[in-house]
């Protein structure tokens, strides 16, 4: 089956669309909170102008690792939520946000192990190619290697982006086998569903780009650039988890249609 990008947007903008009100609060929840309080918690650091890239790197580094105690228990809240919508969208029992949040949670070990093999394999890989060439010394072969790993990663990154969807629809349990299964349902219909997500990146890119930077503009004048900071953030957060919903609705329309869901599932999920 060819994967048709149209149809999967239409879809995952009529379940939003039914389901608006029981959605916006599980991604309020797991999304909007989580990343305002970070952002209001742990501020990025301001670039500065004369820093050397040594020291640009010194200062990134320092600030993941101060907020690395906050950033991973962020992201695990956030994939659980991840796993709460995804059962929204898909479940034909339609549970309360309560059920929906205990299905993220069970789901959250296979989803979690399967996002750790996952890295596990890219980095072992990058980091054995990266070796050879590195012992080389072939400035343009560790260059080569660096852009064949941007692209490997993006390739299995499409590849396994169902791993999701098959633990939540599917039930499976067992992160090699979501891995696996993700990976064959994606089998011909990589590059359609990496210009689909693609596209629904750049678009929400640009959206919020241009509203967090219209509302930061009249918050700074109006309110004065602490104050801006703030509702910037709110803005910023907001948006993110709007992005996020819309995502995980795209991602649920995708395994729908590739795996072949019967009408009446299908005809379940909107009304």
């Amino acid at each position: 089956m060819k994967f048709d990008s149209n149809r999967a947007w239409k879809e995952a903008s009529a379940a939003i669309a039914a389901n608006r009100e029981v959605l916006l609060a599980l991604a309020g929840v797991f999304f909007l909170l989580p990343s305002l309080a970070f952002a209001l918690l742990m501020p990025s650091p301001e670039a500065q102008a004369n820093a050397t890239p040594e020291q640009a790197l010194r200062a990134a580094q320092a600030y993941y690792g101060a907020a690395m105690p906050f950033l991973v228990p962020m992201t695990i809240v956030q994939a659980a939520g991840t796993l709460g919508l995804l059962a929204l969208f898909t479940d034909r029992r339609r549970p309360t946000v309560g059920e929906a949040i205990k299905l993220g949670f069970i789901g959250l070990l296979p989803y979690v192990g399967a996002q750790l093999l996952l890295g596990i394999a890219i980095g072992v890989a990058f980091g054995v190619l990266a070796g050879i060439a590195a012992v080389t010394g072939v400035q343009a072969l560790v260059v080569v290697v660096i852009v064949l790993g941007f692209v490997g990663v993006v390739y299995a990154m499409i590849k396994t982006s169902l791993a999701a969807p098959v633990i939540m629809v599917e039930g499976t349990r067992n992160p090699v086998t979501a891995l696996r299964r993700s990976w064959t349902l994606t089998k011909g219909n990589s590059l359609r569903l990496g210009l689909f997500y693609l596209l629904l990146f750049v678009v929400f890119f640009v959206i919020i780009t241009i509203v967090t930077a219209l509302v930061g503009l009249v918050a700074t004048v109006v309110a004065g650039s602490e104050a801006s900071k703030v509702i910037d953030a709110v803005i910023s957060s907001a948006m993110g988890s709007a992005m996020t919903l819309y995502f995980v609705a795209a991602i649920a329309a995708a395994h729908r249609q590739l795996a072949g869901a019967s009408p009446e599932r299908v005809a379940e999920t909107f009304e």
